[in-house]
């Protein structure tokens, strides 16, 4: 198989893992005017940081080379909708909390990019934390063995504690650093913690073998996600800082929805996009909730 992406950190090797057949890098298109330019210290009006449900890997057109960046993805359609000219989008696929102050191959840490001049801060980040892509893998592997059962949610709690859970607490201080370091660097802006949207059904019923998650593990993954959710929501609150919920618009157009009405793409994309990853109408319901948050 392809890469999904060159550089997709745990989340590109799991999906490998599922034997997905969509060829996903992104060439390296020309940056867009507002992203011309690192060298600018006092920073731009709007900054987005986040993982690959920020920038959007697969979904036409790409750029910023490794990190995946579509033009369509939420910052760049909230950047649109607010006619924010200056704007700086730092977003990369793989992306964990630490890469907010190191590099990821050739991209600066993302934090570099804030600045006293900005006004306004989305970030998206948490779920590289918590290992998804790996979850995911190991969930669709495990699937076959029993697809009427839960084999992934006895696998991750077979300890006698969730361990997903566990990881998600672990996340949270990490989440509260950023979220200080956006304050201390953009000391003026309005800050928006961004959620993840619905991947797995709300209902619990799943789409085996078409998405291979056996009928157990979706409701333990939906739990698992909105678990994450609301941690999210939690440090944004601790931080006053702004919380997007991007789950609540997108409950219906989950990974099992028939492709005309489905916005989070599954194993083989239909529409352009990463697998299990909100494709352009994804990313646009998802700066519709950024824009609430704002406004």
């Amino acid at each position: 198989m392809a890469q999904v992406f060159r550089r997709g950190g745990q989340y590109g090797k799991a999906l490998a893992a599922l034997g997905a057949a969509a060829a996903l890098a992104a060439a390296a298109a020309p940056a867009t005017a507002a992203e011309t330019s690192d060298a600018d210290t006092a920073g731009r009006r709007y900054v987005a940081l986040g993982d690959s449900y920020t920038s959007a890997p697969g979904v036409p057109d790409q750029s910023g080379g490794d990190c995946a960046r579509s033009s369509v993805n939420y910052p760049a359609l909230t950047a649109k909708a607010l006619r924010i000219g200056s704007f700086k989008d730092v977003s990369c696929s793989g992306a964990k909390t630490d890469d907010m102050w190191r590099a990821q191959g050739d991209n600066p840490p993302q934090l570099n990019s804030l600045g006293t001049a900005t006004r306004t801060v989305t970030v998206g980040i948490g779920g590289n934390d918590i290992g998804f892509g790996d979850i995911i893998g190991t969930c669709a592997q495990l699937s076959p063995s029993a697809p009427a059962g839960a084999p992934c949610r006895d696998k991750y709690t077979a300890g006698g504690t969730d361990e997903l859970t566990a990881r998600i607490a672990a996340t949270a201080p990490k989440i509260a650093k950023v979220l200080t370091d956006v304050h201390s660097r953009a000391p003026h802006a309005r800050v928006v913690l961004v959620g993840y949207p619905a991947i797995m059904p709300d209902n619990g019923v799943g789409c085996f073998p078409a998405v291979p998650i056996a009928a157990g593990d979706v409701a333990y993954l939906r739990d698992t996600e909105k678990r994450l959710n609301t941690m999210l929501e939690d440090e944004a609150r601790k931080a006053h800082v702004r919380y997007a919920d991007t789950y609540a618009p997108t409950v219906g157009h989950d990974v099992c929805t028939p492709a005309a009405d489905r916005w989070i793409e599954g194993v083989q994309p239909e529409s352009p996009a990463a697998p299990f990853h909100p494709n352009a109408k994804g990313e646009s319901a998802m700066a519709g909730a950024v824009l609430r948050a704002l406004r």
